[in-house]
């Protein structure tokens, strides 16, 4: 008889819905009875509630018996004895202790002012980032107060529901090149973190990383950014343009000639007359300060009428011809 009362009456306080994704879960509204038992699982902290103040947090994992192992440690419960009849009403929340990882992504183009695209530039972007419980008390006080369990995606939804503001924010700060944010990628993501950080802090949770995989382009622009970049043009659209229609003759993308043709052709070949002007002009430059060189050493080495070696003087320091 005495092991069926005992069955009867004790039970097991465990995170009994568990799921990966899960950041608390409370266990509540049952009574613990004489020989019940308390299982904290690895990466589990086990906090006992009772009128919604903490009366004690367990973090080693272990399977525990509440009765001589718990409740002497809690801290108003602590003198609590079990009846034959009676037993402890109390709610445990178990809190998942793991660093969670968040992939994030903009649900909607971002169109930053940009002085050359008069609708702004669209821009989307994605990357992750890591959030864990920071804090039990601001935790219970905010969140776990009023619900039974707690998902990341709750988190998720919080975090990309400011993310547009904050990337708007930290893009336009100091005049970040928009054709080229890939390059401040870590400091936008860096004052991102902070503004996130400070914004859930408050309900117990901190952000311990964000990170910004890539920015994204529509096609069009895309397409401009990787052209203008070889030929060291990023942002200027009115050079892109001219690069564009020559690439497109000389490629015969353009064709039936026409003034476009005749003009471009035009161009091109002035371009290439101006290009040999310049060698010819520098190579006969060149040719000239030899032909200096020359007449220079020529001038101070020998006398022509006497043979005498000279100086730095202007006529000859034996016979006095003038010198060259």
């Amino acid at each position: 008889m005495t092991m069926i009362f005992k069955n009867q009456f004790a039970n097991v306080v465990e995170w009994e819905e568990f799921r990966d994704d899960m950041i608390f879960w409370k266990w509540r509204n049952r009574e613990i009875k004489k020989g019940s038992r308390l299982i904290i699982r690895p990466g589990q902290d086990a906090i006992f509630l009772n009128s919604g103040r903490i009366e004690g947090i367990f973090k080693d994992e272990g399977d525990y018996d509440i009765e001589s192992q718990i409740i002497p440690f809690l801290s108003t419960l602590k003198g609590f004895k079990f009846g034959f009849n009676s037993g402890m009403r109390a709610e445990v929340l178990f809190v998942n202790t793991k660093e969670f990882t968040v992939k994030w992504g903009t649900k909607n183009a971002i169109h930053m002012p940009h002085p050359q695209l008069p609708g702004g530039m669209p821009i989307r972007a994605n990357g992750t980032l890591n959030v864990k419980v920071h804090d039990y008390v601001a935790l219970i006080d905010k969140i776990a107060g009023v619900k039974e369990a707690y998902f990341i995606e709750d988190v998720k939804l919080r975090v990309i529901s400011q993310l547009d503001q904050l990337l708007m924010k930290w893009i336009s700060k100091e005049g970040k090149d928009m054709f080229n944010l890939q390059a401040n990628a870590f400091d936008i993501a860096r004052g991102i973190r902070e503004d996130l950080d400070m914004s859930i802090l408050g309900d117990g949770l901190t952000i311990t990383g964000f990170n910004i995989i890539s920015f994204n382009y529509p096609e069009e622009i895309q397409k401009m950014i990787n052209k203008t970049a070889s030929h060291s043009m990023v942002g200027d659209l009115g050079k892109y343009q001219q690069v564009e229609m020559i690439d497109g003759i000389a490629s015969g993308k353009v064709k039936g000639g026409g003034a476009a043709s005749d003009m471009a052709g035009m161009m091109m070949g002035m371009n290439i007359a101006g290009e040999m002007m310049k060698q010819m002009n520098k190579e006969q430059g060149q040719n000239q300060n030899h032909g200096e060189q020359e007449t220079v050493q020529k001038k101070h080495n020998f006398c022509p009428n006497c043979g005498t070696k000279t100086g730095e003087g202007k006529f000859c320091s034996n016979c006095g011809e003038k010198l060259l």
